[in-house]
């Protein structure tokens, strides 16, 4: 491993719309960034099709081109950008050690992680082909490209039923897919799912593929308990079957919720480690939004700015 440290004042961990934003206000702030984009400069957008709901884009604006203007914007306040990962940190003492998997050390003082969530998918080659064209893993961003359509989604958590329900005040048919005989979520939101008239639950069914060439025209189902084939005509399918966060390499160095998610103080970006700050998806277990990202972006740049102006204890 080679023997030279870089020495650094901010670090992030991460792009997307919480990486880069907290890059363009350190930045601005003159505290000359480190950005270490990860083997998927700008996250999860970058393969979205089509963003309607960030604001400023009244026409839309397509998740790759929103995630190069937020880049670039970064970049033009001498925020320095690299492609690669980080492979280990340790956080027991300040300035902190990070590792790259190029071998290089960074001595860091402060660390913004912005790592994101990866959704969780069945694993169908036509899952993949078709995501973003008819398959998404996000109802409330996606949603409303299905107006008026048929659509499918697969879950039986909270979740699921959440994004059914918001479904059905869009599309024609939503059809609740899971694999078991009753729900996972909660009470409460199977009693809401079943009051939805535009809703139809099937309960033991796996999904065999999703059909289609350039986009979603149906799903070919399994019925569990007759063992038969099951063809439904739909436009989107949706995907629901959980998130998880890119925290490996935070394990037993910041404390995590019981499903990975950094753990931050309420109305902060501050983790259980002094001068350690997360922000967007990594840490966000609930709204999971480009626009929430970016804000809790933005806080962590500036308690960030902040932490390092205070005076030393």
């Amino acid at each position: 491993m080679s023997e030279e440290i870089e020495k650094v004042k901010i670090l992030i961990i991460g792009s997307g719309p919480a990486g880069y934003t907290a890059a363009i206000y350190t930045a601005r702030a003159g505290l000359n960034p480190v950005l270490y984009q990860g083997l998927q400069p700008g996250g999860q957008l970058t393969i979205t099709s089509d963003v309607e709901n960030f604001p400023g884009f009244p026409q839309g604006i397509g998740g790759p081109e929103l995630m190069e203007l937020m880049q670039k914007q970064a970049e033009k306040f001498n925020t320095q950008m690299r492609f690669g990962i980080i492979s280990k940190v340790d956080f027991s003492k300040r300035p902190f050690m990070i590792f790259t998997d190029d071998e290089k050390q960074i001595s860091a003082e402060t660390v913004i992680i912005a790592t994101g969530a990866t959704a969780r998918w069945l694993g169908l080659e036509s899952e993949r082909r078709l995501a973003g064209s008819g398959v998404s893993a996000c109802a409330q961003c996606d949603g409303f490209f299905y107006k008026g359509q048929d659509v499918a989604i697969v879950g039986g958590g909270d979740t699921a039923a959440e994004e059914a329900s918001y479904l059905a005040g869009i599309c024609k048919t939503v059809y609740l897919i899971h694999r078991r005989n009753e729900l996972r979520a909660s009470k409460y939101m199977q009693e809401k799912v079943s009051k939805i008239s535009n809703i139809k639950i099937l309960y033991s069914h796996i999904i065999k593929e999703i059909l289609g060439e350039k986009s979603v025209e149906g799903v070919l189902l399994e019925d569990i308990k007759n063992k038969k084939e099951v063809k439904l005509n739909i436009q989107g399918f949706f995907v629901a079957i959980g998130h998880h966060p890119n925290t490996e390499i935070f394990k037993g160095q910041l404390d995590t919720n019981e499903n990975g998610y950094i753990i931050t103080k309420p109305g902060t970006t501050q983790t259980s480690v002094k001068g350690v700050f997360a922000a967007g998806d990594v840490q966000d277990e609930a709204y999971r939004q480009a626009i929430t990202a970016a804000g809790s972006g933005c806080m962590a740049a500036l308690e960030v700015e902040k932490f390092l102006c205070a005076p030393p204890n």
